[in-house]
């Protein structure tokens, strides 16, 4: 997300490109055909600003340093995923988090409740030393 914060002008001359799908307080969201044509004149030499400015971009609006940052990050994308990787949500797709309990297999359940139980035993079994230490420490008192 961008330090810049668009005002109300702003987004609507941003808007109004073509190239562009959406327009935020802090975001663009550029359409995947531009990305690509994008990626494609970078590649045949084209900087990324002058790409930019050719698609009626406004740098003084965007900032100087979006373009060679967006182009950086298409071409990253074009490369592993290909143009497919533009029309695509990948957000959120590898993550892994907490594993769900519902997922289990029933022998991993019964495995994870008998895990449970030798834990819960062995806490047990440590509290009762316990207290069998106090009840000396003060007999000696």
């Amino acid at each position: 997300m961008s330090k810049i914060i668009f005002t109300e002008s702003q987004r609507k001359e941003l808007e109004s490109n073509p190239n562009i799908i959406k327009v935020s307080d802090r975001s663009i969201t550029y359409s995947p055909e531009f990305k690509m044509i994008a990626v494609e004149e970078n590649a045949k030499g084209k900087g990324p600003q002058q790409i930019f400015i050719e698609h009626g971009f406004d740098l003084s609006i965007i900032g100087s340093k979006k373009p060679k940052h967006c182009v950086n990050r298409w071409r990253s994308i074009f490369e592993r995923y290909g143009e497919e990787g533009f029309y695509t949500e990948r957000r959120g797709k590898g993550a892994i988090g907490r594993p769900s309990p519902n997922d289990l297999s029933p022998d991993d359940k019964l495995k994870k409740a008998e895990a449970r139980i030798a834990y819960l035993e062995a806490e047990l079994q440590l509290l009762k030393k316990l207290d069998v230490l106090e009840r000396q420490a003060k007999k000696k008192k």
